[in-house]
């Protein structure tokens, strides 16, 4: 090859790798959610979960070879009024792409935001997704285009949870405590509900709602449980919330089992310790010891732990970035108005089998586990959480179909 030739071979090289970096592109995701207060460690939880699951995505070309995902905190404090703020700030700075998860409360502020927003702008469409908002009314009455579930709703945790608790014949007595916020009352009201059908002789003993992230001592709400003879509790509280209880609960004595939604987020396993072991349960879409697990959850597990010295436990991060990702490629774009467009009916293998985006209201239908706090043998409960010695053991694993309900959403799609 002569040196002119070998010149073009060069240039022609050059002008292909600049070609291709002049096409990636970085497609950013405002996560929003608390990263001070009481909440703190949830929301850094969520935050280190979806930028790991990102980078993960990234390195295997999830979205195709020329996209790039990114994800930046933004801190709620907690706040539907701060969330709105920050919105407005996240779109004044180009963001299209919006995440929340903690708190339903707060999370339906964001979601009437980004609509009225959308139907204002259009061509600046933000599109919002959720990996623990679970108020179900998020995809019911209050639907919309531009919101996507990626967690199981709070009746859908509920049906797969009382269709457990009604098969255990021991249970006679319950006790309800929930957060006193729209989630925390349909927790209360739905199970009255269900176990009236499924399990009419069990006796309702308690039912206390108490302020969000605001009580500091719960050993006035564990004398009431010990007294009232109950032998199930169950609770859709989260956070420092749930961890306080675990704890007053354990100092008092109380002895009943504990059926939770969030038992196995930040600071509760470490609250819990041995004293929780093999009476405190989660129902969750993520059981990071059941068996058949593919491999992927051991190596998110182990990767997490080694990056953030913290635990990945929240799975549907997992399948919404999966989702995501799936939908760019296939749109071959990252216009949120045509991603938005391929998520709907999509299915991706999540850590715990398929998820799917039902597209009549954008709820995703996936399994979901029952598992109980148990101490860790090498077998059935291989990965402890918060280096307690304890993890999960999953119990019974429902299909999607097992706690798939209809929904009363009337979708508004855009023209």
């Amino acid at each position: 090859m002569n040196k002119l030739s070998s010149l073009l071979v060069s240039t022609a090289i050059c002008s292909a790798l600049a070609a291709g970096a002049a096409h990636a592109e970085t497609v950013k995701i405002a996560f929003i959610d608390p990263l001070s207060g009481t909440m703190t460690a949830v929301g850094e939880n969520g935050l280190h979960s979806w930028q790991y699951t990102a980078d993960y995505a990234n390195e295997h070309k999830w979205a195709g070879d020329d996209v790039k995902i990114e994800v930046v905190g933004f801190d709620n404090k907690l706040s539907p009024q701060e969330s709105l703020t920050v919105l407005s700030k996240a779109a004044d700075q180009g963001f299209r792409y919006i995440v929340q998860g903690n708190g339903s409360a707060v999370g339906l502020a964001p979601q009437a935001a980004v609509s009225k927003y959308n139907a204002r702008n259009p061509g600046k469409e933000i599109l919002y997704m959720t990996h623990s908002a679970v108020d179900p009314v998020m995809t019911n009455e209050k639907c919309d285009y531009w919101f996507y579930r990626f967690e199981a709703n709070a009746d859908m945790k509920l049906e797969a949870l009382t269709n457990y608790i009604a098969r255990e014949k021991s249970i006679k007595k319950v006790y309800l405590i929930n957060q006193d916020y729209s989630m925390g009352q349909s927790v209360s009201r739905g199970v009255r509900e269900h176990l009236k059908t499924k399990r009419p002789d069990i006796e309702i003993v308690g039912d206390d709602l108490h302020p969000l992230a605001k009580v500091k001592d719960f050993a006035p709400y564990a004398a009431k449980i010990k007294a009232s003879g109950a032998d199930t509790i169950v609770t859709g509280s989260w956070g420092s919330d749930l961890a306080l209880l675990v704890k007053a609960n354990s100092d008092a004595g109380v002895t009943a089992s504990l059926y939770t939604y969030y038992a196995n987020s930040t600071g509760v396993p470490a609250a819990m310790g041995a004293a929780g072991a093999d009476h405190v349960k989660y129902v969750g879409v993520f059981g990071p010891n059941t068996a058949g697990n593919p491999p992927v959850v051991g190596e998110f597990i182990e990767g997490f732990m080694k990056k953030y010295n913290d635990d990945y436990y929240q799975g549907a991060v997992y399948s919404a970035i999966a989702t995501f990702s799936k939908a760019i490629k296939e749109a071959k774009s990252t216009d949120p108005v045509k991603v938005a467009k391929a998520m709907e009916g999509m299915t991706v293998d999540g850590m715990q089998g398929p998820v799917t985006m039902r597209a009549a209201d954008h709820q995703a239908q996936q399994p979901q586990v029952i598992a109980t706090w148990t101490k860790v043998n090498g077998k059935d409960v291989k990965y402890e959480q918060e280096k307690t010695g304890y993890g999960w053991r999953t119990d019974y694993q429902f299909a999607a179909k097992d706690a798939e309900l209809p929904t009363t959403c009337q979708m508004k799609r855009p023209d």
